[in-house]
């Protein structure tokens, strides 16, 4: 019973960052279920099978606040699907010895994206409104959604960005459509699995209870992503997401390090991660009083004389 409990709260946690930025629902418990000896495709394959509940949820919840742009969705979520049911196919024929440090290797590399990403960029404005083509969305949903099943998260690390940096969507209806579309990369995903391990290893006590914190996270999440910074979220996700990987790296048979070689590396990584979380803060302050001083300027020049 704890251990569902502190799933579902891990659920509700993740999904209130998934919501709240785009990403991360994925490899944030796909990293917790590593951590705790979960089978690499059981372990992908219980967050894809809790995510057709929290995405369709999350969709519904951003739909209803005006943040789906619904051509999007169909132009990168339908290739989405295609790549993440043959990323399903690939990891599940791989030996839970070569698949493990392979996953997490695909996850500490998200997670340095991530975090590096939001630190020193935040989230990039510009060209709004002008329409993304189908030669660009549909490569990209293919490459996210088989990334997003072979390294249990990545539609929306991928993604997200992605749609950001082209500068032609509102970060929130790049989130808003991005969510949505993982509807559909989670049931492709998740079929993948099924038709390729059965329910092998599979524990759906643990899948429902991802699916309930989930549920219960996403509207919260649809409508905190008008107000949470998500510069400083996106760094302290990113780092928990490459230190518990390096943790698994170190221990995997491909370096077998000793806790002599282990601890210098976590000191340097939690301190990386501490500066990270700094810089963010400092910077998210700097842009908040940078528009507060422009806005005063603005609402003073549109002043009358006189007054």
């Amino acid at each position: 019973m704890r251990t569902l409990i502190l799933l579902a709260l891990a659920g509700l946690g993740a999904q209130l960052v998934d919501g709240s930025l785009g990403m991360a629902y994925g490899v944030t418990s796909t990293t917790l279920l590593l951590a705790m000896g979960t089978n690499p495709a059981a372990a992908s394959a219980t967050v894809h099978l809790s995510e057709i509940g929290t995405t369709l949820m999350s969709g519904a919840s951003h739909w209803r606040f005006g943040n789906v742009d619904w051509k999007v969705v169909v132009r990168i979520g339908v290739p989405g699907a295609i790549g993440s049911f043959l990323g399903a196919t690939v990891l599940s024929k791989l030996s839970t010895e070569v698949a493990e440090p392979v996953m997490s290797l695909i996850l500490f590399g998200l997670g340095v994206y991530v975090m590096s990403r939001f630190t020193f960029k935040g989230l990039p404005k510009g060209q709004l409104g002008k329409p993304l083509r189908k030669r660009f969305l549909a490569p990209l949903g293919l490459v996210a959604g088989f990334l997003d099943a072979t390294g249990g998260g990545g539609w929306g690390p991928v993604g997200t960005p992605a749609l950001l940096a082209s500068g032609r969507m509102e970060p929130r209806k790049v989130i808003g459509s991005i969510d949505t579309s993982e509807f559909l990369v989670a049931v492709a995903a998740s079929l993948g699995f099924l038709f390729s391990l059965g329910s092998q290893g599979l524990k759906w006590t643990w899948v429902i209870a991802f699916l309930l914190g989930g549920v219960v996270a996403a509207p919260v999440a649809a409508w905190l992503v008008r107000l949470v910074p998500p510069r400083v979220l996106g760094s302290a996700v990113g780092g928990i997401i490459v230190v518990t990987n390096v943790r698994t790296l170190l221990r995997s048979d491909w370096i077998g390090a000793s806790g002599a070689v282990s601890t210098p590396v976590y000191v340097v990584l939690y301190g990386m991660w501490a500066a990270a979380l700094a810089y963010s803060v400092r910077a998210h302050r700097r842009e908040r009083a940078l528009e507060t001083r422009t806005e005063s300027e603005s609402a003073e020049e549109r002043q009358p004389l006189g007054v």
